[in-house]
């Protein structure tokens, strides 16, 4: 049996996240952890609020490390824009056994900007939309990868599945 692997995301809201761990998810039988689908499913009207994000993110990270523990491969599709958050996943890979895969999903801010705040439909299973100040709220903490990182880079604006295959060495 081979190693699990646990996939985690960098990027804007509308950067292309979903859509590459849902290709990842398709491509490898990986469990897709949405935080996103999550939240909707734990609050039903999610406020976003620090306690509603403590809770989602403390079943999560039981929820990746539980399926991580038993050879599982873990494809946990959120933003995980904070260097510290991505150094404490990789500590629960690293303590599961797994190895640690970070994706760049990387989109010009306009180009997510349009796809976040101006995308009225239902997308991704739950109505989108966010405000600009939530996007650029966001957006201004993103912290890009460290030069320690080892990340996989790939262009959310002109999202290309096998071109993502090739470079996820899927």
């Amino acid at each position: 049996m081979s190693q699990p692997k646990l996939y985690l995301f960098i990027g804007a809201p509308g950067a292309g996240k979903t859509t590459v761990a849902k290709l990842i998810a398709e491509r490898t039988g990986a469990v897709h952890l949405w935080a996103d689908a999550e939240r909707h499913k734990m609050f039903g009207q999610p406020t976003h609020s620090t306690q509603e994000s403590i809770q989602l993110y403390e079943y999560l990270n039981h929820r990746a490390a539980e399926l991580l523990d038993n050879g599982q491969s873990v494809v946990f599709d959120t933003n995980f824009n904070f260097y510290e958050d991505r150094q404490k996943l990789r500590e629960i890979a690293t303590r599961c056994g797994a190895d640690t895969i970070v994706v760049w999903v990387s989109t010009p801010e306009a180009v997510a900007r349009q796809r976040a705040v101006h995308a009225p439909e239902l997308r991704n299973g739950y109505m989108v939309g966010m405000t600009g100040e939530q996007f650029d709220a966001i957006v201004a903490k993103l912290e890009p990868p460290a030069k320690n990182e080892k990340i996989i880079k790939i262009d959310g604006a002109k999202l290309d599945p096998e071109a993502a295959v090739r470079l996820l060495k899927l």
